[in-house]
């Protein structure tokens, strides 16, 4: 699976354990590496641009990492079809992508120790979405977000 990562200055240390780390696991990973080009911008602007590079579909998976994960999540949140939420369990990893079909996974360094991490990443990365029962709900968020936005 082609995986796309980031973080803000706060994420960065975790960033640098998961990226070897999925790559072990077969992935092809590519750091996007925004603050290193743009010091001085902070989590909405590294979560915007990575989740408009899921929103125009060249990569199907994503990782966000700041201190929390939550301002991640809000921020990759506001693109129209794109889907993320903050995990600090592996089941709430799985059923980001098996029950939501959500594209993006934020991490919080801040909340997570590394060995964690890997686990939820690898949780989220390896799990596909299973329809079935969650397909309406999807589809109902989904109408909804095309109502609001139009």
């Amino acid at each position: 699976m082609r995986v796309v990562i980031d973080a803000d200055q706060n994420g960065e240390d975790l960033k640098k354990v998961l990226v070897p780390f999925l790559r072990e696991c077969g992935h092809e990973v590519v750091d996007l590496a925004y603050v290193a080009e743009h010091p001085d911008q902070s989590y909405p602007d590294v979560a915007y641009n990575l989740a408009r590079r899921v929103q125009a579909g060249e990569f199907s998976k994503g990782v966000l990492i700041c201190g929390t994960g939550l301002g991640m999540a809000i921020a990759a949140n506001k693109l129209k079809g794109v889907y993320a939420g903050a995990c600090e369990s592996i089941y709430a990893a799985e059923r980001l992508a098996k029950s939501n079909n959500a594209q993006i996974i934020a991490l919080g360094a801040q909340v997570t120790g590394s060995e964690s991490a890997k686990m939820l990443v690898k949780a989220f990365v390896e799990s596909e979405f299973q329809g079935g029962r969650s397909l309406p709900k999807v589809t109902r968020v989904r109408e909804i977000e095309q109502e609001v936005t139009g």
